[in-house]
C-alpha cells in the first residue's frame, strides 16, 4: 500500500500529471513511434530516426518534469514497447532487444528464433506472466503475422498469411488469458484472436492506418490510425473519430493513472496527450 500511496503522490505533484489541465506536449524527438510509462510517472518512447539507417535508433526517456534524455540508444529502427519485470522490450526491425534499468540493450529474440523471417516487427504486447507478442506487419500490406515469445525465448506463431484475414497486422492489446486484440494496418479492421486456437473474430472495421490500441478504465477502446491521422473510438462494431488532424499518430499507450492516451505523432516529432474515459 504505501508504494501505490507514493505512485499516486508523484503523479499528483508532477508537472506532466497535474489534474487542471492535460499534460504538455513533448518535442523535438526523431520519428516517434512507440511509449509506454513506468510505474512511477516517467514516459519512453521509441526512436526510429532515419528508416533502414541501421543503429541510429533510441529510447528517449521523459522524466515527469518533461525532461528528456537518452534512455538506451544504438538501435536500428525501434518500433513497439512494453515492460516486464522491470526491463524494458523492443521490436527493432526483425528482432527483439531486452532493456535493462541502466539503458544497456541486448538482443532477446534474434532473427533467427523466427519460424519465418520477420520484415516488419511492430508492436509488442505483454500478458503480464512473462510472455510476449510482437505483430510482423509484413510489407504493409500483406505477409504479416502475430507471434508470441515464451519466458523461455521461443517464438511460435499465433496467426500469419496461410489466414486470409492476416494482411498487416499492426497494434496488439492483451486482454486476458486467451485473447488478443490486433488492429490490422491494411484492412483497418479490429480483431478479436484466440491465443489457443489462432481463431480471428471480427469485433469492428474503419481504422484506417491502424497503428495502437488501448482499453481505458472504463472499457471503451481506442485506436489511432497512422494513416488518415485519427484517433477513434471503436463503438458497435464502428470506428467513431474523436480527434483528428494528427500527423502520423502511431503507437499510443494508456497513462499508468488511466487519465491520458500518451500518443507519438511519429512526422511531427512529438508526444502529446489525449484524455481516455
Amino acid at each position: 500500500m504505501k508504494k501505490i500511496a507514493l505512485i499516486v503522490s508523484l503523479l499528483a505533484s508532477s508537472h506532466l500529471y497535474a489534474d487542471s489541465a492535460l499534460p504538455k506536449t513533448i518535442q523535438g524527438l526523431a520519428s516517434p513511434e512507440s511509449v509506454v510509462q513506468g510505474e512511477l510517472g516517467e514516459i519512453y518512447v521509441s526512436e526510429i530516426n532515419g528508416f533502414n539507417q541501421d543503429g541510429d535508433g533510441a529510447i528517449k526517456r521523459i522524466d515527469t518534469d518533461g525532461k528528456v534524455s537518452i534512455f538506451a540508444k544504438g538501435m536500428d529502427d525501434p518500433k513497439g514497447l512494453a515492460m516486464m519485470n522491470g526491463k524494458l522490450y523492443v521490436a527493432d526491425k526483425t528482432r527483439i532487444l531486452e532493456v535493462t534499468k541502466n539503458g544497456n540493450w541486448q538482443v532477446y529474440a534474434p532473427e533467427s528464433a523466427f519460424p519465418f523471417t520477420p520484415q516488419f516487427l511492430n508492436d509488442l504486447e505483454t500478458d503480464g506472466n512473462g510472455n510476449l507478442y510482437v505483430s510482423d506487419s509484413g510489407d504493409l500490406k500483406s505477409g504479416g503475422a502475430i507471434y508470441k515469445i515464451s519466458k523461455a525465448g521461443h517464438v511460435s506463431t499465433i496467426v500469419d498469411r496461410s489466414n486470409p484475414a492476416v494482411l498487416a497486422p499492426n497494434g496488439l492489446l492483451y486482454e486476458s488469458r486467451n485473447q488478443l486484440l490486433s488492429v490490422d494496418f491494411e484492412s483497418g479492421v479490429l480483431y478479436r484472436i484466440n491465443l489457443e486456437s489462432g481463431k480471428m473474430e471480427k469485433i469492428a472495421a474503419g481504422f484506417g492506418g491502424g497503428d495502437g490500441i488501448i482499453k481505458s478504465r472504463s472499457g471503451n477502446i481506442y485506436i489511432s490510425d497512422w494513416k488518415n491521422g485519427n484517433i477513434y473510438l471503436a463503438e458497435a462494431g464502428k470506428a467513431k473519430i474523436i480527434k483528428n488532424g494528427y500527423n502520423s499518430p502511431a503507437d499510443i499507450a494508456l497513462s499508468v493513472d488511466g487519465k491520458f492516451m500518451i500518443i507519438p505523432v511519429m512526422k511531427d516529432g512529438i508526444v502529446t496527450f489525449l484524455p481516455a474515459r
